[in-house]
């Protein structure tokens, strides 16, 4: 079972909490956009693991379960969806990934047991992906926005 993983960008905890109402519990990120919704579908990579390991090899850190801060701030039920809040130094981190990191930062990533499934992914396939997270992340850094992370099995 995968894990459907929407990352988005809004000023607060009460205005994220806000568009899961609005959304009647998501998805955040749809076809074509949402109106005022700066989000993207970043479908298996949750932040815990997946995404840390991103941040990790960016800070030059090993993955530990606490090297990005997250909290739980709504909960569909047991069964989801549920909203996460990360904390800003992922988000500058991630802001902080240059073009010139981005190949390097995919073939590593692209190594990892939770995202190459067995084989590694080529060396580029990822950079798509982290150009990605890193403008959200830029342009939420940029607005004094923070991230959060939706996620449902």
């Amino acid at each position: 079972m995968g894990v459907l993983s929407d990352y988005f960008r809004a000023a607060d905890d009460a205005a994220a909490i806000g568009l899961m109402a609005e959304l009647d519990g998501g998805p955040v990120a749809v076809s074509g956009g949402r109106p005022g919704v700066d989000a993207i579908d970043l479908k298996g990579i949750e932040p815990a693991v997946t995404l840390g390991k991103l941040v990790g090899f960016v800070r030059g850190l090993a993955w530990s379960t606490d090297l990005i801060e997250q909290r739980l701030i709504w909960s569909g039920g047991d069964e989801g969806p549920w909203l996460i809040a990360l904390d800003d130094a992922t988000r500058d981190t991630l802001a902080s990934i240059t073009a010139a990191q981005s190949p390097e930062l995919s073939a590593r990533w692209g190594q990892i047991e939770e995202l190459a499934w067995g084989d590694p992914l080529p060396p580029g396939e990822l950079l798509p992906v982290i150009e990605e997270i890193s403008a959200l992340a830029r342009r939420a850094q940029a607005a004094g926005d923070h991230l959060y992370c939706w996620c449902c099995l």
